[in-house]
C-alpha cells in the first residue's frame, strides 16, 4: 500500500500555484486544498490577511494569524486526509510563513519556525513544488486582477521572499522541487507529475 504523501507548491502571485495545484490533485486523486483558507475557520482568517482596507494589520498579527491558519488547515483537513490515505495537495505550508513573514516582512526566522512547527505538530510537507517565476513576468500577470493587500507590496518585498524560497530550497535539496515556470501551462504540468512521480514513488490515476 502506497503511504499516503503531503505536498505543497509555493511561490510568489501570480506564478501559478492554483493551477497545478487543481491538475496534479486530480492526476493523483488526491485532496486539494490550500492555506491560508482551506477550513471555514481559515476562510474568514484568510479575508482578514488578504483585504487591503487592513493596512494596520501588523507583520507579528499576521504571523500569528497565518499559524493559527495552519493550525486548523492540519487538525482539520490534512492529517485526516492522510490518515484515510489520501494524497493531499495544498497550495502553499508553514514555509510561506517563513517566506513571507520572515524574509518578506523581516520577522526572526528561529521564533517563526519554531510557532510554526508547534502549530502543525511538526507535520511539514513530504515534498514542496516551488514554481520559480521571474519577478517582471509575475508583476505582468498581477497587472490583470485586482490585488490584494499582499499583492501591492512593493517590488523589495517579493525580492526578499523569492530570496527566502530559493535559500529555503537550496537548504532541503531532498525536501523541495524546483520547477520553471514559465513553460506553457500542458508542458509544465507533465513536468510537475513526472517529477513528482518518481521523488514520491506515486502511482498516477
Amino acid at each position: 500500500m502506497t503511504t499516503a504523501r503531503y505536498i505543497a507548491f509555493e511561490g510568489l502571485e501570480g506564478c501559478g500555484k492554483s493551477t497545478h495545484v487543481s491538475r496534479l490533485a486530480t492526476a493523483l486523486g488526491a485532496v486539494a486544498t490550500r492555506e491560508p483558507g482551506g477550513t471555514t475557520i481559515g476562510a474568514s482568517l484568510r479575508a482578514t490577511m488578504i483585504d487591503a482596507a487592513n493596512t494596520m494589520l501588523s507583520p507579528r498579527a499576521e504571523a500569528l494569524l497565518m499559524a493559527a491558519d495552519r493550525a486548523q488547515h492540519l487538525d482539520e483537513l490534512v492529517t485526516p486526509a492522510l490518515q484515510r490515505g489520501q494524497h493531499v495537495v495544498s497550495d502553499r505550508s508553514a514555509y510561506s510563513s517563513l517566506a513571507y513573514q520572515g524574509y518578506g516582512r523581516q520577522l526572526d526566522l528561529t521564533m517563526l519556525k519554531q510557532f510554526n512547527s508547534w502549530a502543525i505538530g511538526n507535520r511539514w510537507p513530504d515534498l514542496v513544488v516551488y514554481i520559480d517565476v521571474p519577478l517582471d513576468t509575475l508583476f505582468e500577470r498581477l497587472k490583470k486582477r485586482e490585488l490584494d493587500r499582499f499583492e501591492r507590496e512593493d517590488r523589495s518585498f517579493f525580492e526578499r521572499i523569492a530570496r527566502g524560497f530559493n535559500e529555503m530550497a537550496s537548504a532541503e535539496p531532498n525536501r523541495w522541487l524546483v520547477v520553471d515556470g514559465t513553460p506553457p501551462k500542458d508542458e509544465l504540468a507533465a513536468t510537475i507529475l513526472r517529477e513528482v512521480s518518481n521523488r514520491l514513488n506515486i502511482a498516477t490515476q
